[in-house]
């Protein structure tokens, strides 16, 4: 007991007793209070609210109360006036999921709206139509029949924009079943719509096709939130969700007018700050990022294989000096010939692979041969330009004793 006086002392009330609370200032709107009289209130007792409490409470106005639905739409601007800033999901999440913008934020959005749709104004019509087959009653359900074909959008951006990177990641069973739910739910509506169109009072039939169709959509919606939205998380990069948001907008949205760019969180690169940048410094801006001159030595002295490159008047550029270099090079190397740098036995193999490379003959060739207690794989590349003009030729050695000798599988970390 003691507790439950501290808890009511810090403000911290039990569910029930918020939600009451809840309640009581919605009806307190309702009755023509002021948003500035209700705010304090609210405010002083309740303390933080999540959207589920919101929802559950809506509903509890509707089924306890016998507010009607489009009362209690109308509230919802009215307390979300008096919610704001005390909403846990109006907060900037680090989580780039629940970031406005973000497919998962996206489609969550929507399935609000739908829960909505399905779960308040639909039953609230199919109650009435069950006691009153009217043709008022009638035009409501084919009115929000018209309104759920929109789920059509929702479903169609999942299966055709997240559905394929799944199975990429090998993940196909789920999408399959999905998917055809989706489409019996399609079906569900037609049929409903159909039969309300035509309806000939039979409205055992029509009542049963729109259970069937408010279940499905209310499954779908736990199913993806707690099923199909976690575990693509997990395997989707963040540059795939960016694709998904950007091809959104060619399908459309269900249910909600627009969605806002989601903007990833980026690093700024130092080559994009103006201030405090000199040449020196050496950043180098390529077409899918930037690098500083030490980044890209590490990178390159750390690839478990030695690279040389000769560039278009077989000059030897540049080399990588690794730990585990196969074939000695010195910095003597730099700005020589490659024809100088081999036996004269063995120039004119390289005169021949540096002819074909230039004609556009080949643009690769690989040799592989045992060296001391190695066996290396040696792969010369022809580098070319975007229109295909020859700019010089990459050598990769690499030692693949290791990789023949692999077997079976490895899964999980050493």
């Amino acid at each position: 007991m003691s507790e439950l006086i501290n808890n009511r002392e810090k403000g911290i009330l039990h569910k029930n007793e918020r939600q009451k609370m809840l309640k009581d200032i919605i009806k307190e709107l309702h009755e023509g209070k002021s948003v500035e009289e209700v705010k304090a209130k609210f405010q002083g007792a309740v303390g933080d609210v999540t959207v589920d409490e919101i929802s559950q409470m809506e509903q509890a106005l509707m089924e306890e109360e016998g507010i009607p639905v489009d009362e209690v739409r109308r509230l919802c601007s009215v307390h979300t006036e008096v919610f704001k800033g005390s909403i846990q999901d109006i907060h900037r999440s680090d989580k780039p999921e629940e970031q406005p913008g973000h497919p998962v934020h996206t489609w969550k959005l929507e399935n609000k709206e739908l829960d909505y749709l399905v779960n308040f104004k639909m039953k609230l019509h199919t109650g009435r139509f069950m006691k009153d087959d009217s043709d008022e009653n009638r035009f409501k359900l084919i009115e929000d029949l018209n309104l759920l074909w929109d789920v059509d959008k929702h479903y169609s951006r999942k299966e055709n924009l997240l559905f394929p990177y799944l199975e990429k990641y090998g993940i196909y069973g789920p999408t399959k079943v999905m998917w055809g739910v989706d489409d019996y739910i399609r079906a569900g509506i037609k049929d409903a719509k159909r039969k309300l169109l035509d309806y000939d009072g039979q409205k055992e039939d029509v009542l049963e096709v729109l259970e069937f169709v408010m279940r499905e959509v209310s499954e779908m919606i736990f199913k993806e939130e707690n099923i199909l939205f976690p575990m693509a998380l997990q395997k989707l990069t963040e540059d795939e969700w960016l694709k998904i948001a950007q091809e959104s907008d060619k399908i459309g949205y269900c249910l909600i007018d627009s969605v806002e760019e989601w903007k990833p969180v980026r690093h700024p690169l130092p080559i994009e700050k103006k201030e405090n940048i000199h040449p020196e410094e050496g950043y180098v801006r390529f077409e899918t990022g930037v690098l500083s001159v030490k980044q890209i030595e590490a990178i390159f002295n750390h690839l478990p294989v030695d690279i040389t490159f000769i560039d278009e008047n077989d000059i030897v550029r540049y080399f990588s000096h690794g730990k585990e270099r196969i074939f000695t090079r010195t910095k003597a190397v730099i700005g020589r010939t490659v024809q100088n740098c081999h036996p004269p036995q063995s120039v004119h193999v390289v005169e021949q692979l540096l002819e074909d490379f230039k004609s556009g003959k080949k643009d690769v060739e690989d040799f592989w041969i045992p060296f001391k207690d190695k066996f290396v794989y040696i792969r010369y590349f022809a580098v070319r330009d975007e229109e295909g003009k020859y700019m010089g030729t990459l050598e990769f050695t690499q030692n693949i004793s290791g990789i023949r000798a692999l077997e079976g599988e490895k899964r999980i970390l050493s």
